[in-house]
């Protein structure tokens, strides 16, 4: 994967979980509010609440993943240009 798949991909990435990931927005985050309740002990989380856990936070483990792909391919350019140049 390119460079610039990577950027693309980590936008769409970025837009997905600023819009499906965080909605409703109010009174709170949907996705925030799941994972307090897991944190808080999950009492009385049904199937449904863990689908829609996943299904929320889904776009934010795209994002977390594009940008760790991106770091490396970063990494790995400059170490490639560092080799070359010595």
């Amino acid at each position: 994967m390119s460079k610039k798949d990577i950027k693309s991909n980590l936008v769409m990435a970025l837009i997905a979980s600023l819009t499906l990931g965080l909605t409703p927005f109010f009174p709170e985050p949907h996705l925030w509010g799941k994972i307090k309740w897991v944190m808080g002990g999950a009492k009385g989380m049904q199937l449904l609440d863990y689908w829609d856990l996943i299904m929320h936070g889904f776009p934010w483990i795209m994002l977390f993943y594009f940008l760790i792909l991106l770091i490396f391919k970063n990494f790995k350019t400059q170490k490639n240009e560092y080799s070359r140049n010595t």
